[in-house]
């Protein structure tokens, strides 16, 4: 599947979710001609292995969530993008929320409320459907949060674990894309479920302040 075909993929995504999006000639898939818009690149594995499907969306000029996905195929992979990131996505972005696809809450953070969009535990290889966050390791969550300054404007935050062969776990949590050490030892000491070894898992949290 080339880069044209995933562009029409994902635009028919949206479309089922009743949001149009205009595709530009840099194959954005434009809101109104505005943001945000997003755009996916599909890079096929070689020698057996996976893909990679790179999926970014424009929330505000010069602030891109960057995402990727492994498959098979891109297909596969879209699938992946539809299961662990999209409905965030599409609540956070466009407004279209399906709460049985994501967790909802109310943080303070700061001086300010917070919508928190908590996606599901999604893993690879699959392992069932995936989970939503566990209680204590939402709340550890909400607590390393608490006390970050964070600007009025949409936030996006990452957690990878990841199982080795070995038995070793190791963690990592992105805020903004970048490397959040509170956030990294935060996944390390909360109560996370197990995982098999040559497993990973990953999850994404968005934060939308709620006034200004």
């Amino acid at each position: 599947m080339d880069d044209s075909a995933v562009q029409v993929a994902l635009r028919r995504l949206f479309e089922r979710h009743e949001v149009e999006l205009e595709p530009d000639e840099d194959r954005w898939l434009l809101t109104d001609g505005d943001f945000p818009a997003i755009r996916a690149h599909w890079q096929a594995g070689a020698a057996g292995e996976p893909g990679r499907l790179d999926v970014d969306v424009v929330v505000a000029e010069d602030r891109c969530i960057e995402d990727s996905f492994a498959g098979a195929d891109a297909r596969e992979a879209l699938a992946a993008f539809e299961q662990s990131s999209f409905h965030l996505l599409l609540a956070a972005c466009w407004y279209v929320t399906d709460d049985r696809r994501m967790r909802i809450a109310a943080w303070d953070i700061g001086v300010r409320s917070w919508d928190a969009f908590i996606g599901p535990l999604v893993t690879r290889p699959t392992a069932g459907e995936p989970q939503p966050m566990p209680v204590d390791a939402a709340l550890a969550l909400q607590q390393a949060v608490t006390h970050l300054a964070l600007v009025p404007q949409l936030h996006w935050i990452h957690l990878l674990h990841r199982r080795e062969g070995d038995g070793a776990a190791t963690h990592e949590a992105l805020l903004d894309g970048e490397p959040w050490a509170v956030g990294t030892a935060m996944l390390g000491s909360s109560a996370w479920p197990a995982l098999l070894p040559d497993t990973a898992a990953r999850q994404l949290v968005l934060l939308d302040v709620r006034d200004y």
